[in-house]
């Protein structure tokens, strides 16, 4: 079906949904994209085609926390994935008690690297630094301002340029993000957003950054959703049947009735619940932000696997044809790039 007779029915699935199409293919950009798909593409073993995915995160642990199973099962099926991590994570506060030292604390850059090395190994994806200033999370009434310098109150076009670099070295087929709200109200997270997008419009265009390579097209733009009302309450469910203490009891209770829910948003689910032990090993390793007796780890992998097996995404923008909802981010770039 053409770009057209996707936009007339994408007017049934939410708002980012209907945004989907609303950047369409042009034969410039068939060009730009699929002159570039030659042998390098491809796997070994077959002719299935190699596809790159690259997730762009304000922090070091982010990767594990947002997405990270679903990258684990790409890598497991023979696709390239990146990470770009915006800043180094340098003013996070120490989470978990155990690390709650001293020398952790004067080190605490270093070993977030540190942390987010063994966390790429473990989900097998290759990392890149953005490499700008953690901003922290003001608190406050009023808040008080984010420290000069740091990445939210940079000019916008520096790490976009940054940004630009990395993907048109890359050459990622899908980018994902975080939404226009960051996920939740961090500087960094809303920035994140901001250059992201940015920089998905720009690394097209010869003219924009023309030093930092050749331009290329990324087909699909996706927001990462965590968290929902209807995820917590199947694990609230699945966890009251079996008689153990729930710990969404209270967030379901508290959930404010004119709050929309981010399932109302969601365009498309990956099933990966054979890598949530992937995820849960990658979100370990960064060891001063997760506790591992926390509320991450309280619903037993089994039930995990049964009430809720997906990742949730949100399509916002695209260059190929996919009908929604989706179960698998290359939706329409598999059969592109196969051709």
């Amino acid at each position: 079906m053409d770009a057209e007779g996707h936009l007339g029915r994408l007017s049934e699935y939410p708002r980012g949904a209907a945004e989907a199409m609303s950047r369409v293919r042009n034969t410039e950009t068939e060009r730009v994209v699929w002159g570039m798909v030659g042998a390098d593409d491809l796997n070994e073993s077959d002719t299935r085609p190699r596809l790159r995915l690259m997730a762009v995160h304000a922090h070091p642990d982010d990767e594990s926390s947002k997405g990270a199973a679903t990258m684990a099962k790409y890598v497991a099926e023979g696709h390239e994935v990146m990470v770009v991590t915006c800043t180094g994570g340098e003013a996070g506060s120490v989470l978990n008690p155990a690390m709650d030292r001293p020398e952790v604390i004067e080190n605490m850059a270093e070993i977030r690297r540190e942390e987010m090395a063994t966390a790429a190994k473990i989900l097998g994806v290759s990392h890149r630094w953005l490499g700008f200033i953690d901003s922290g999370l003001p608190e406050g009434d009023p808040l008080p301002p984010v420290p000069e310098g740091s990445f939210a109150v940079v000019p916008l076009d520096e790490p976009v340029e940054k940004l630009v670099r990395i993907i048109r070295e890359f050459r990622p087929h899908v980018l994902i993000t975080y939404d226009e709200n960051g996920g939740y109200p961090h500087p960094d997270h809303i920035r994140t957003h901001e250059v992201s997008m940015a920089a998905f419009d720009a690394a097209p265009e010869p003219d924009k950054f023309p030093d930092t390579g050749d331009a290329w097209q990324p087909l699909k733009l996706y927001y990462s959703h965590g968290f929902s009302r209807a995820k917590m309450l199947a694990f609230d469910e699945a966890l009251t049947k079996l008689g153990i203490e729930s710990p969404y009891k209270e967030w379901l209770q508290n959930w404010p009735a004119d709050r929309p829910d981010v399932m109302e948003r969601v365009t498309t689910q990956v099933e990966c619940a054979d890598y949530f032990d992937v995820r849960d090993e990658a979100l370990k390793a960064h060891a001063t932000q997760i506790d591992p007796t926390s509320r991450w780890f309280v619903v037993p992998r089994d039930v995990q696997r049964a009430a809720w097996p997906t990742e949730e995404y949100e399509l916002v923008r695209s260059l190929v044809d996919s009908t929604l909802p989706e179960d698998d981010l290359f939706a329409g770039i598999r059969e592109k790039v196969g051709t």
